[in-house]
């Protein structure tokens, strides 16, 4: 699971998972294109001066290459099509199906009278799309949330259409068990305020959210419904069958903004339910560790209890506590540990990093001054294609934004190198590598976001700049083959990019949404060098890329507009089909083993030691021009090192003084009572092994013991039984849309709907949740769904506007 931002915004949490290509917004398996204003994320005025300088290599692409890729180009037009967003949406894994559903921007609380939206599919990738509209009785289906294809490989598929509230007692929706070959029409008892989920491990189990904050099952494929909860306000799956979700007794008003939410487990489906915590503000699920966010005292400030138990004992997280003008946010967590943003005092726009045990109770600072921007974004990145590093931005002392990398999963932080064919700005005094994330996607200066792929190891593709700090001058493309330790400058100007066939193929396009377009770019040596394929002779106006889930992929859909016989603008799908052109498949000669982590000049026991041990990739050589395949698993092999104290954090309490690896003691918490105890004393190192160190060994600090107080953490968290509810089956709700941007970007409006992965606009406290397969939720109304995040609608400020 790839978890990202969770936020617990006046103590409000959300997170976000990544699973995105281009252009666009990207739930897992669905991507999301619209006709939008040119010139819609280029605000800025390209600025020239002091900008970093290299040539990027290209070479043109032979005539008889040429003809054969031309030969596997295949364009389709969508004459008559007014709908201003089409949403893809893979079904299965490997199938090569696609649907695509078509339609106009119309608000989600209205119906657009006469209208109809297109539904196509296509069997081959994308290389020939049919209007099987009439398979829906050519019904209108709601843009934000019309379509939900099945989790895993199934064929299931749901279209949820758009029924005016007022009308009819319920909603409409329209299922498929053959990915989208023939559908069938059930009448609902209830108007969805959000996608019908699908259950992560059971797809004929289903649930929804009604706009009267009902929370509705259906265990037979949405054949039959029935109602098993009212006034649910946020809800998501722990393990399991395990379901968590937060409600309000009947009768009171604004209970997430008081604090006063209930919050309830049920592992039977809903049979029985056990309360596990009273007056909490909100709740979150993310890698076994549940989360809640209370007001210890009337006025105090709202603190964070933990646990990893399913919710049958709670600890107190030890974290500086948060009032109500600050937020905490889970940046990034697994079943080890957790990354906690928190808050500094007043409208700084950062914060402090830590990072927790494997427990998720005792947490260590990570990295001071971590850029939060105002509108609620993150730079905070999981570059997945390298275990155990990440990429974030600082926020210096003088204003300056600088990029930092840790390899080591918080444990030490470092600037990036200047790349090796790049020369710096003569104004630089300083000259490292800063790289734009979601704060730069947002203010309108990158298309996209970076990109990672755990089968493509050691690759990394993202926007940057050279010099002092990062640069809002016109970005440039810059790609790391070794997991970010060394980088290439590789395109010149904003791009959007795609990667293929685990690696071996990278796929590019110049982002210009003033321009039409009519190349793309390709390379089969991580970005080194490209060539240039000119794919039709008509141009487009660009709206992104889209390629199949994964990387196993040969084919590149390219989807844009461009004016039609009567002047209006038609959508066109361009695919292109690379398996022709790289034929030959590789074999032994083609790879070379890789030692993950390794540096010159290292010590040979300990080169390429993180976390504990070594691992030796078997990876495609980059001169290699072949095909990894579809049957292409990814090679390691893993070696313990003996423990350092790289292999350590510094314990709560204690910090990591620069220019030296010693852990101190912090002085502001010398005469703190910790909260976490063993029979009276907390028995500390000022060392802490990072959560997943494998190492043997070696280093091996002596404890020191604190005097501490053993308090009850369940005691804010009473707990009693209720009986006789029916089967519940839910994953995560969301008010607010939230939709992910190509690239890894979230956008979230602000009117009361679906929302699926990423986000970005952040009401501050509820805690929400999301990672690939899982979600968390909020607010009055709608929870969240797999994929999703949720967002509340509560008094405190918006994070994101």
């Amino acid at each position: 699971m790839n978890w990202k931002l969770l936020v617990f915004g006046t103590v409000c949490l959300l997170v976000l998972s990544e699973d995105a290509v281009a252009h666009g917004k990207r739930h897992g398996k669905t991507v999301t294109f619209s006709r939008a204003a040119r010139g819609q994320w280029r605000r800025k005025r390209d600025t020239w001066t002091g900008r970093a300088s290299f040539t990027a290599c290209k070479s043109p692409l032979s005539p008889k290459d040429s003809a054969l890729l031309l030969k596997q180009t295949h364009e389709t037009g969508f004459h008559g099509d007014d709908g201003s967003s089409f949403t893809l949406t893979w079904v299965g894994d490997g199938t090569g199906i696609i649907l695509v559903l078509s339609t106009v921007s119309v608000p989600s609380d209205s119906f657009y009278e006469g209208g109809s939206t297109r539904l196509y599919r296509s069997e081959d990738y994308g290389k020939s799309f049919h209007d099987i509209s009439h398979a829906i009785s050519n019904a209108f289906i709601k843009k934000d949330f019309g379509i939900s294809a099945g989790p895993g490989n199934p064929q299931q598929v749901i279209l949820t259409a758009n029924i005016p509230f007022t009308k009819t007692p319920g909603g409409v929706i329209y299922t498929s068990m053959d990915a989208g070959v023939t559908f069938k029409s059930v009448q609902l008892p209830f108007h969805p305020a959000q996608a019908i989920q699908f259950h992560y491990q059971h797809p004929k189990y289903l649930v929804a959210i009604s706009i009267d904050d009902g929370l509705w099952l259906s265990k037979d494929f949405g054949n039959s419904w029935s109602e098993v909860h009212e006034g649910v306000n946020t809800f998501t799956w722990g393990s399991g069958i395990t379901l968590f979700f937060s409600s309000s007794r009947k009768g009171t008003v604004d209970a997430a903004r008081r604090g006063e939410l209930i919050l309830r487990r049920t592992q039977d489906f809903g049979k029985t339910f056990l309360t596990i915590a009273k007056n909490i503000f909100s709740f979150g699920y993310i890698g076994g560790f549940l989360f809640t966010s209370v007001m210890e005292k009337l006025g105090s400030p709202r603190v964070i209890y933990v646990s990893s138990d399913q919710g049958d004992h709670f600890n107190k997280a030890q974290l500086p506590s948060a009032t109500t003008e600050q937020f905490y946010s889970v940046l990034d967590g697994d079943e080890d540990m957790i990354f906690m943003h928190v808050d500094n005092p007043g409208d700084t726009y950062f914060g402090t990093i830590y990072t927790s045990d494997d427990r998720g109770i005792l947490y260590s600072k990570s990295l001071d001054r971590h850029l939060f921007g105002g509108e609620g974004k993150s730079d905070f990145t999981n570059v997945t294609s390298l275990r155990g590093v990440y990429l974030t931005n600082v926020l210096e002392e003088d204003g300056r934004i600088r990029s930092v990398i840790s390899f080591d999963r918080g444990g030490e932080w470092r600037f990036l190198k200047k790349p090796e064919n790049v020369e710096c700005p003569e104004i630089s005094k300083t000259c490292s590598l800063h790289i734009h994330g979601e704060h730069s996607h947002f203010s309108g200066i990158t298309p996209m976001l970076p990109l990672s792929e755990p089968s493509a190891i050691g690759l990394v593709i993202a926007h940057g700049s050279v010099g002092d700090s990062i640069s809002a001058a016109r970005p440039d493309v810059y790609v790391s083959g070794d997991g970010g330790y060394t980088w290439w400058g590789t395109l010149r100007g904003p791009h959007l990019y795609s990667i293929l066939d685990s690696g071996g193929l990278i796929v590019a396009v110049e982002a210009h949404r003033d321009q039409q377009i009519s190349s793309l770019k390709f390379s089969t040596d991580e970005g080194q060098c490209w060539n240039t394929f000119n794919f039709t002779d008509h141009p487009i106006f660009l709206a992104g890329l889209a390629s199949e889930p994964g990387t196993k992929t040969m084919n590149i859909s390219i989807f844009g507009y461009r004016p039609d016989d009567d002047d209006q603008p038609m959508w066109v799908a361009v695919t292109i089909d690379f398996e022709h052109l790289l034929t030959r498949e590789c074999d032994e000669k083609d790879y070379v083993n890789w030692l993950a982590h390794s540096e010159y000049g290292s010590d040979t026991e300990t080169d390429g030691c993180v976390l504990g041990y070594k691992e030796t990739f078997r990876r495609l050589r980059k001169l290699s021009a072949c095909r990894n395949g579809r049957g292409y698993v990814v090679s390691r092999q893993q070696k313990p090192c003996p423990c350092t104290k790289e292999d350590y954090m510094c314990d709560y309490g204690f910090y990591r003084h620069e220019n030296t690896s010693e852990c101190l003691p912090q002085p502001e918490l010398l005469n703190q009572t910790l909260e976490s105890c063993l029979n009276g004393e907390l028995q500390s190192t000022g060392y802490r092994k990072i959560p997943g160190d494998k190492c043997q060994g070696g280093f091996n600090p002596l404890s020191i013991k604190k005097h501490c107080e053993t308090v009850s953490p369940s005691s804010n968290l009473p707990i009693e039984r209720s009986k006789g509810m029916l089967a519940l089956i839910v994953v995560c709700s969301c008010v607010g849309l939230i939709s992910l941007v190509i690239g890894a970007a979230l956008i979230i409006t602000s009117r009361k709907m679906n929302c699926r992965h990423r986000l970005p606009a952040y009401h501050f406290s509820a805690l929400q949740l999301q990672d690939d397969d899982v979600c968390i939720n909020q607010e009055s109304g709608p929870s969240s769904i797999r994929h999703s995040l949720a967002v509340p609608d509560d008094s405190d400020d918006d994070l994101i506007e």
